[in-house]
């Protein structure tokens, strides 16, 4: 059964649309902060990253369900470039997630690019394009992961760690603020998040030796609120894991480059942290490390740390835990889901960071074990110089920054996983400002490598269904009330999945990579699923172009047959 839903925006839309090209209908000035926290309400819309506030990329949307999708077909393909037009190797993909206010679409490419377009048929309303310097020091890739909207404005970042304010109509630029030193590395790569009335972003630069940062700005002019280091200096709590002489913490990485979750009852934004720098070379750095590899709990008004938990303590295998932080409840209690690169799946109470439950969710571990007390202990280190060491999973990760989902219908979690061994060989490098300092060489095992869609259940931690595939699945997986669960392929194969069983329901080649994240929406009672493709060379720890993978750049938008 299809459930109805009223587009409020569908004759402001429709009037505009008449008009002149070059301009969107002003939808977007009616989105607001107490919008956003109803999100759900209208899911005919997908109004932040992750849908809703709350992480879940869940939408109940169900007129697209598992006994008609095997009828899913494009609707329109925007044409955004192809690889081969930049120059150099690529290092591109496009990782965005489309932002869609009442039948305009609003999404951020590579390079500096922002779209707006007509959600209903892909025709280009503004382009908008911010010059990157050619020199910008990128440790994985010119990318860009999307945009925020609110009060008429599209926030954006770039490459060379701006923060850009976009008016929605005209794609102009009213505000342009710096965020971080792009001389030393640092750079931004995230979707911002609006929380009430603040557009929130996070540093990347992590494998540059910076030190990691949250930011928070005033959405009308840009004003700086807040910032909240991801790295204690001397005498701030955490310090104490960090080396009492020299510097290293200046340099410890931490970096918050993929967008959080936020509980408006606790106001608490929940924001992962990458890794410690230099990556792989522990010596430099004993300790635990702290922030690095952690959920942080962060006061929305303050930026105050309120409390953390370090998945991976005094990381020397590039385990990142950026990852999505997916809010939900279960036995009456606010609780918080994370699959983290070290493969295991950990469950945390979210009111105070409490460890409720840690399971594996990959097929091979080696780094670590569980510990009689329910903690993750390391048993394998490339702690000597020279002396290769392979490990499970690779610093790929046993899932990338790409996202779970979470269906409060099925009550399961759905993950993209990759099996990707590595061999790291410790090199001492010294710190030098903007060169990597990795710390390691690395190989990446592409001979045993393989992936799946895996379903998880949260109240056991025990995998519930797996669909499993020859490569390893490196692209944000969508949960629908049709009860489907949308993933697509480094090769190019998107697919619809039937969210109970695992059951291939459907599949299209949409002719490039994903490592993007699909979102959906509906048109004037019309449901669609809009899906970014093109993947560069680099993902995060091998390359998908040793995978067969056709290369380009396009969006995707699917419907049922009018």
């Amino acid at each position: 059964m299809t459930t109805e839903y009223v587009d409020a925006g569908s004759a402001i839309r429709q009037a505009a649309l008449s008009g002149v090209v070059g301009k969107a209908p002003p939808v977007a000035r009616g989105v607001t902060y107490e919008r956003i926290l109803n999100a759900r309400l209208e899911p005919q819309n997908w109004l932040t990253y992750y849908g809703t506030y709350d992480g879940q990329r869940y939408s109940p949307l169900d007129q697209i369900n598992t006994e008609n999708v095997r009828r899913l077909t494009p609707a329109w393909v925007f044409q955004c470039g192809s690889v081969g037009m930049h120059s150099g190797a690529s290092t591109y993909s496009f990782e965005a997630t489309p932002i869609v206010v009442d039948g305009v679409m609003f999404i951020a490419g590579w390079d500096g690019w922002v779209w707006a377009l007509d959600a209903a048929t892909g025709q280009e309303l503004w382009r908008y394009k911010h010059a990157i310097p050619y020199d910008v020091s990128l440790c994985c890739g010119n990318v860009n992961r999307g945009v925020a909207v609110a009060e008429g404005k599209v926030f954006v970042v770039t490459a060379n760690a701006h923060v850009l304010a976009l008016d929605a109509e005209t794609g102009e630029c009213v505000w342009d603020k710096t965020c971080g030193d792009v001389r030393a590395g640092e750079s931004l790569t995230l979707a911002p998040l609006v929380v009430k009335d603040m557009v929130i972003v996070g540093s990347s630069g992590g494998e540059f030796g910076v030190r990691g940062h949250l930011d928070a700005f005033k959405i009308e002019d840009g004003e700086h609120v807040w910032r909240c280091y991801t790295i204690p200096k001397p005498g701030e709590p955490g310090s104490e894991t960090w080396p009492s002489e020299g510097d290293a913490w200046a340099r410890g990485g931490a970096n918050c480059w993929v967008t959080g979750t936020y509980d408006p009852e606790l106001n608490l934004l929940y924001w992962g942290t990458g890794n410690p720098a230099p990556d792989f070379d522990g010596e430099v750095r004993p300790g635990d490390n702290l922030y690095t590899d952690c959920v942080i709990a962060v006061d929305a008004d303050s930026g105050q740390i309120k409390w953390h938990y370090q998945y991976t303590p005094h990381d020397v295998w590039d385990y990142d835990s950026t990852m999505e932080n997916i809010l939900f409840e279960m036995g009456g209690r606010k609780l918080l889901a994370h699959f983290d690169k070290n493969g295991y799946f950990f469950i945390l109470d979210r009111t105070n960071g409490e460890l409720v439950r840690v399971a594996p969710f990959v097929d091979r571990i080696t780094w670590g074990e569980i510990s009689p007390d329910g903690t993750v202990t390391p048993k394998v280190y490339p702690d000597k110089e020279g002396e290769p060491v392979h490990f499970w999973p690779g610093p790929a990760g046993g899932k990338e920054w790409t996202h779970a989902a979470y269906s409060p219908r099925t009550k399961l979690f759905y993950v993209p996983v990759q099996e990707v061994g590595a061999t790291a060989t410790r090199r001492r490098r010294e710190f030098k400002e903007s060169i990597p300092y990795w710390g390691a060489g690395v190989e990446v095992d592409i001979k045993d490598m393989y992936g799946y869609v895996g379903a998880f259940d949260p109240a056991n931690g025990k995998e519930a269904w797996r669909w499993r595939n020859e490569v390893p699945m490196c692209a944000s997986v969508l949960a629908t009330g049709g009860d489907l669960v949308f993933a697509g392929e480094p090769t190019g194969e998107f697919n619809a999945l039937d969210a109970r069983t695992g059951e291939l329901l459907w599949q299209f080649q949409c002719g490039s990579g994903h490592h993007s994240s699909p979102a959906t929406y509906s048109v004037d009672g019309r449901q669609y699923i809009a899906v970014p493709v093109g993947f560069g060379a680099w993902a995060e720890g091998f390359a998908p172009m040793m995978l067969g993978a056709p290369q380009g750049d396009a969006l995707f938008a699917f419907a049922l047959p009018e």
